[in-house]
């Protein structure tokens, strides 16, 4: 199924460089409260920013009533509705699903039903502040911007055969 609807959060206020700093994370929520979605049959998705200090809701992606059925056609929007998300929080997904989401770079996370949003995006910043996990200090290495110069550092460290 097709994307149906997609709020995005437009705050004058942010600052750009928090923005560009900030991890995203999706969750599969239909209250955005909880998370209480499958992966492949949720219906939407709740994006967050955050860094060690702050949280702040960014886009509600919506995509109607699907079934737990197979079908991998459905994951390509759901896949694309996460473009920059560095997690995605849901109750189970399949192992289709979990490639698909490693390729892009997204951590597919498994929390119990009924997981409180607002109670996970705060461990994260736990994380954050405390030291980030192996898969979080991956996610956060892969979004800092390539050294222009890392390939003269390697011609400078020489070549030995």
């Amino acid at each position: 199924m097709a994307l149906q609807r997609h709020l995005k959060i437009v705050d004058s206020g942010t600052e750009a460089n928090w923005m560009d700093a900030a991890l995203k994370v999706a969750f599969a929520s239909t209250d955005m409260k909880q998370v209480n979605q499958h992966f492949g049959s949720a219906e939407s998705f709740v994006v967050y920013a955050l860094d060690m200090e702050r949280t702040q809701l960014l886009e509600v992606v919506q995509f109607g009533q699907l079934a737990q059925d197979g079908n991998e056609d459905k994951l390509v929007a759901k896949l694309d509705a996460l473009t920059g998300c560095i997690a995605v929080y849901s109750q189970a997904v399949g192992a289709s699903a979990v490639a698909q989401l490693k390729s892009r770079g997204i951590q597919p996370v498994k929390v119990s039903a009924g997981a409180h949003i607002e109670d996970l995006l705060e461990s994260l910043q736990e994380e954050l502040r405390s030291g980030p996990g192996a898969w979080l200090a991956r996610a956060i290495e892969a979004q800092k911007p390539a050294d222009p110069d890392r390939f003269n550092k390697m011609e400078a460290e020489g070549w030995e055969e």
